[in-house]
């Protein structure tokens, strides 16, 4: 009987991870036809021939399901960004550095209504809840790692000349805290400022932003990232 019951149990749960997986594909279908504030678990369920009710069963709300894919969008994009360096020697930070800015830009070229969820316009109505921290953290922590290595290398980058505003400071030493312990603040500063120019560089690409002066894209976002190794001070 208990052989019977547990081969039943892995049956439903097998069955109800299937459905989730289907919802959430249509939900990704419908984000890439009206964007997240078109996004309901209604027509969700229409298309999936089911009934809302039912639906419930696995998503309690929109903002539930909204959180669930945007768990996903950063496992996705946290996945790319720590593959990609993994087969580089750890003292090739500069190397691992333009591997995961590669592998962002490519995940968010092919995934391109999964990046806005996650780094376009905020949805009106919509809070992420704190679960999504560990998931939206780990591409982060791709950073932190090569800041870290670089800091414990041969060469490691020098801070800016002169303190850090006493605001900017505490800010700087706590993201180091939760990314890469030890680092200074300075050179956490001026990773954090070439981080937020890769990513406005792929929401400029994405968008449209470039059409007319830079597209293709290829070419300066290489640059930049090069540039953006030499302001870190990555070796």
């Amino acid at each position: 009987m208990t052989t019977l019951n547990s081969a039943s149990r892995t049956a439903r749960e097998r069955a109800r991870a299937e459905l989730t997986r289907e919802i959430k594909e249509e939900a990704r279908r419908q984000l890439a036809a009206h964007g997240a504030q078109g996004l309901s678990l209604r027509s969700v369920a229409r298309e999936l021939g089911m009934v809302s009710s039912a639906l419930y069963r696995y998503f309690a709300s929109r903002d539930e399901l909204l959180t669930a894919l945007i768990i996903d969008a950063y496992d996705a994009l946290g996945e790319a960004a720590e593959r990609a360096g993994s087969g580089l020697p750890a003292a090739d930070v500069r190397g691992r550095w333009r591997a995961t800015c590669g592998a962002i830009r490519s995940w968010a070229l092919a995934s391109p209504h999964e990046y806005a969820l996650i780094y376009g316009s905020p949805v009106p109505g919509y809070r992420a809840p704190q679960v999504t921290v560990a998931s939206a953290i780990r591409v982060a922590r791709v950073l932190g790692g090569i800041l870290a290595d670089a800091a414990a290398g041969s060469r490691p980058p020098q801070p800016p000349a002169g303190p850090l505003p006493p605001e900017l400071a505490g800010q700087t030493a706590s993201v180091a805290d939760a990314i890469a312990p030890g680092v200074d603040g300075g050179v956490i500063a001026r990773a954090l400022i070439a981080w937020t120019q890769l990513f406005g560089m792929i929401s400029f690409e994405l968008f449209g932003q470039f059409v007319g002066s830079l597209e293709p894209a290829g070419a300066f976002f290489g640059y930049a990232v090069e540039q953006m190794a030499d302001f870190i001070g990555l070796p």
